[in-house]
């Protein structure tokens, strides 16, 4: 209660509710993003801005209830009407519109005029005014509902010669995967009983997982936490991701057709991660098998057993050379493309490789009628 002279103590102040969780609270009871995006937009004829708020769109209630309310309504919705598809969707593209087709005009007129000037020797200063002129217009492209580019930004040849990609050599110990002849179709095979007449178009289920990194107990924690492979884990980890999409590649190439799937990655108790993937269609186990063994993720990765610089041991930028110096010696350091290059030179600079391990158990069919488990998500066609 407040006292005499109108205050309250601390104890009640802090007993009252806060304006932002009841404004959350509401939010949420009315499926409302409760963390949206700001985002300016700018008109670029008037020059006057805008804050849009954008739904975050996240995928965790504990995040957002009604974006992951959304989003899990939105998988549930595309499994329902794209499992039990019998015949290949056919999607056909709408005719472009009269803007659209204005904003396509207008731009292959400002390309030639660039080219043009460019033929002529023009200022650079003219030519990165139409190239900043074309790239807005690709945006506007892009904004009207238009897929893909009309054509290459005329910088992006330059930034494609001078990018440093990383090696894409091929493991000489992985087996090699057999391959069939890619046919345009997403719907798996069915098969027809020959005494009933019946048709069955049975799915997969299956589990990926990483290897072992050592013993650990029930709760998950190292047996012999000196031996158990942290770096190796970190690094699995880091880059299971990409992992997963090399395995739906390979999954596809051996399978012959653009393979339907949900799928979801989740942390085990010992931390490493975890795929579940639901697939529309039938494959062999000693294909799935060779899939998982032929399967790996291969990145460049510096030795970081040696720390250089840390603490207020940092380089130092200096003005004349316009290069970092070491603070200690004054030598000028490398530059990013001269590390990379050492590094590819050097005799022990070997690939990192991250591989997928092969199911344990046979990988386990779901029925037809319930295909996918509690949870699963994905997209519909997956792309």
């Amino acid at each position: 209660m407040p006292t005499p002279t109108g205050k309250t103590t601390r104890a009640e102040r802090l007993a009252q509710p806060l304006a932002r969780v009841v404004a959350e609270q509401v939010a949420a009871d009315h499926g409302v993003c409760i963390r949206p995006v700001a985002l300016r937009r700018i008109d670029t004829v008037t020059g006057a801005s805008e804050v849009v708020d954008v739904p975050c769109g996240a995928t965790l209630e504990s995040r957002c209830p009604a974006c992951a309310r959304r989003k899990r309504s939105l998988r549930r919705t595309q499994c329902e009407e794209g499992w039990h598809l019998t015949e290949e969707p056919v999607i056909t593209p709408n005719e472009p519109t009269t803007v659209q087709r204005a904003w396509v005009e207008q731009r292959a007129v400002v390309t030639a005029e660039r080219d043009r000037l460019a033929a002529l020797g023009a200022d650079p200063r003219v030519l990165a005014e139409l190239d900043q002129a074309i790239a807005d217009l690709d945006e506007e492209i892009a904004a009207s509902g238009l897929r893909g580019r009309v054509a290459p930004a005329p910088s992006s040849a330059a930034r494609a010669r001078s990018r440093r990609v990383r090696s894409t050599r091929r493991r000489q110990d992985a087996p090699d995967l057999p391959k069939r002849p890619m046919v345009r179709r997403t719907v798996g095979r069915a098969f027809t009983d020959p005494d009933t007449g019946k048709v069955f178009r049975p799915s997969l289920f299956v589990t990926l997982t990483c290897d072992s990194y050592g013993r650990v107990r029930s709760d998950g924690t190292p047996v012999d936490p000196a031996s158990y492979d942290y770096r190796r884990a970190a690094r699995d980890a880091l880059h299971f991701s990409k992992l997963v999409d090399r395995f739906a590649q390979n999954l596809r190439r051996v399978a012959g057709f653009e393979v339907q799937y949900f799928a979801t990655v989740e942390p085990q108790r010992r931390l490493a991660p975890h795929l579940h993937m639901a697939i529309r269609g039938t494959i062999p186990r000693a294909e799935l098998r060779q899939i998982a063994a032929a399967t790996y993720h291969q990145v460049w990765w510096p030795p970081t057993d040696r720390v250089v610089f840390d603490g207020d041991h940092l380089p130092v930028w200096d003005e004349a050379t316009g290069s970092y110096l070491d603070p200690a010696t004054g030598e000028i350091l490398p530059t990013w493309d001269q590390a990379l290059d050492a590094l590819d030179a050097a005799p022990h600079a070997q690939p990192l490789h991250v591989s997928a391990s092969a199911p344990k158990s046979t990988p386990k069919a779901c029925s037809p009628d319930h295909p996918t488990p509690t949870g699963a998500s994905g997209t519909w066609p997956s792309t």
